[in-house]
């Protein structure tokens, strides 16, 4: 009688285990959607800006949450087979592929996290010198565009300040005609609407666009930061789980 309570009691607890596998199957599969999207959203949502920053770190953050994201969505399916077949070798390969993507996603975390602590520092150092040396010059049509984009974007004029300009390589060519300012700081954009710089005309923004930019670019670092890090302790409990199911299989008489 014993034993057969023993028995009934390990079926017990390998269905209830299997079940929480599948819940978290699911949550998993919400978790790599949110860290695929949040990737994806950061590269394409203000991909012009990338060109304005001196090092990579932030789109390689973006980079490892959408290749992690990818892989969820694979494993996800990997989860599925091995709690319906009940196999050890599948939920051992299910058990390192989440040990390797708890990984990348605590990578892409703590590499959000240490960026976010020296962006100001990086953008006060490089972002002025970007905007008055390659602004509107052969070659740096990228950088060009994403400073249009970011005065437009964030009503802003210069790095700043819009004086800033002043001493800039293209208010000092020939290119710009008898414009202080480029036409992306003016609030209405007209030919030549640069020629004036009065603040009914141009934006005049305490901080300028290094003040901007570093909000902008810090929640999306925290953003990353907490989905890489949240998804990744949520697949903590994938392992723990994973590897219970393992045991009582293991156990199992055949």
């Amino acid at each position: 009688m014993t034993a057969v309570y023993k028995d009934e009691e390990a079926d017990w607890l390998t269905v209830c285990l299997k079940y929480l596998l599948f819940v978290f199957n699911f949550l998993f599969w919400v978790g790599g959607v949110a860290v695929l999207g949040v990737g994806v959203w950061t590269l394409v949502e203000k991909s012009d800006y990338l060109s304005l920053l001196a090092s990579s770190t932030f789109a390689v953050s973006a980079y490892i949450l959408i290749l992690a994201g990818s892989m969820v969505v694979v494993t996800g399916f990997l989860g599925c087979c091995a709690v319906i077949r009940e196999q050890k070798s599948c939920l051992s390969m299910y058990f390192f592929c989440l040990l390797v993507i708890f990984l990348i996603e605590l990578v892409a975390g703590v590499l959000a996290y240490v960026y976010y602590q020296r962006l100001s520092e990086e953008l006060k150092q490089h972002l002025n010198q970007t905007m008055t040396d390659n602004y509107a010059q052969p070659g740096q049509e990228a950088i060009t565009l994403a400073v249009d984009r970011l005065q437009q974007d964030f009503k802003c004029c210069g790095s700043n300040n819009s004086s800033d300009w002043m001493v800039s390589v293209y208010v000092s060519s020939k290119q710009a005609g008898d414009r202080l300012v480029p036409d992306s700081c003016c609030k209405t954009i007209t030919p030549h609407c640069g020629n004036r710089d009065h603040p009914s005309n141009i934006y005049k923004v305490e901080g300028g666009c290094i003040t901007k930019l570093e909000q902008f670019l810090a929640n999306h670092l925290l953003v990353i930061g907490a989905v890489g890090i949240g998804v990744a302790c949520l697949q903590v409990c994938g392992m723990v789980f994973t590897s219970c199911l393992y045991r009582r299989i293991k156990m199992e008489p055949y």
